[in-house]
């Protein structure tokens, strides 16, 4: 089971989908909306990439309408932004990068503003690794610090809200979220809109478990669905511990 790796986290993008059932009704109803998939600015540098590539491989796979929204340089893997491309030519939603948040932002249905690290950085930051340069990757966390700093005004608030789908475009986290005056000083998104959406954010990291024993349940058996029915008409009362 990977619960996370350099291209991908299964588990949590596919419980970002369970919510995204959960919130609309079914999966066929996610054809058409349009979900953001944003850079948002963070106090901190190495923040990994699994997730927005992880949402954007998986989402444009239901005829979602994918915006991919960062500041010029923040690059996702070229490889994973293709398998998204394609996947939206056969599903029959859209895919399009942008370098403003506020023009992302209009008509989405769903925002997902989440921080990241360029992945010429990640390189980087993995020979420095390989060869235990220590003073090398100091360097490299400043030089990427101060970047970041450029662009504090890519955070989620109010203002960037009202310019989504009725003013109220569903607001998605992994979680933990950099909040602003809360966690941190400036952060990805602000106190009021997180704490709007708190609840939901709760509900939507509340899949993960699923997707966990799911995986690991299909992985050990041959015929899941079989044993699953099974288990289901033996009509036993389960066990609370």
């Amino acid at each position: 089971v990977n619960l996370q790796c350099d291209m991908d986290h299964p588990t949590q993008s596919m419980a970002d989908l369970m919510h995204l059932q959960n919130e609309f009704g079914s999966l066929e109803n996610l054809k058409g909306k349009k979900i953001v998939m944003s850079w948002a600015y963070s106090p901190s540098y190495g923040k990994p990439l699994s997730v927005p590539q992880g949402i954007i491989a998986l989402m444009s796979r239901y005829g979602m309408n994918i915006e991919l929204a960062y500041p010029e340089g923040y690059d996702l893997i070229p490889e994973i932004v293709d398998i998204a491309k394609n996947n939206t030519e056969w599903s029959g939603g859209s895919f399009n990068i942008s370098h403003s948040m506020e023009d992302a932002m209009k008509n989405a249905d769903i925002v997902y503003p989440k921080s990241w690290a360029p992945f010429h950085i990640m390189q980087q930051r993995t020979e420095l690794l390989k060869n235990a340069d220590k003073e090398g990757l100091k360097a490299l966390e400043q030089t990427c610090l101060a970047n970041n700093a450029k662009f504090k005004n890519w955070e989620y608030d109010e203002t960037k809200m009202k310019l989504t789908k009725n003013q109220d475009a569903l607001y998605m986290h992994c979680l933990p979220a950099d909040i602003t005056g809360v966690s941190c000083k400036q952060g990805e998104v602000n106190a009021e809109v997180f704490e709007k959406y708190r609840i939901r954010t709760y509900l939507e990291a509340g899949f993960k478990p699923y997707i966990i024993a799911a995986m690991m349940f299909t992985n050990k058996f041959e015929n899941p669905s079989e044993i699953l029915d099974k288990i289901l008409k033996r009509d036993r009362k389960r066990v609370d511990f």
